[in-house]
């Protein structure tokens, strides 16, 4: 059966997941990162799943693919940010590895769709 909507494809699915956990963990950031850290790694989270929304509406594989790169490199950012948090102390060691487990199996999956599409 073809996938009809972004909504279908389960890279995205983990990645707005992934979206939704980042906004809950970084309400208990300090107030002071509100402008600075919070709002990049909360662009970054959310350029994710946009992306590959983007990508999958793009008509041709050329540009869907250009998207899904876009997807991959915020990823790559996101997973820095995460160990940046967990650095400065915003996370704990257990909230670190949970999210970035996350994070790690939304780029598998997106490497794996990426791979899947042919036009």
């Amino acid at each position: 059966m073809a996938i009809t909507s972004f909504r279908e494809i389960v890279a995205w699915q983990k990645a707005h997941n992934l979206t939704l956990e980042i906004y809950r963990i970084t309400q208990q950031f300090p107030k002071t990162e509100e402008y600075n850290l919070i709002s990049q790694i909360r662009r970054c989270a959310v350029s994710v799943p946009s992306n590959i929304a983007e990508g999958f509406a793009r008509k041709s594989l050329k540009d869907s693919k250009r998207f899904y790169l876009i997807a991959e490199g915020s990823l790559e950012e996101l997973k820095y940010q995460l160990l940046l948090s967990f650095d400065l102390r915003y996370i704990n060691q257990s909230e670190y590895l949970q999210i970035n487990e996350r994070a790690e199996e939304a780029s598998r999956l997106l490497v794996a769709w990426k791979k899947a599409q042919k036009y």
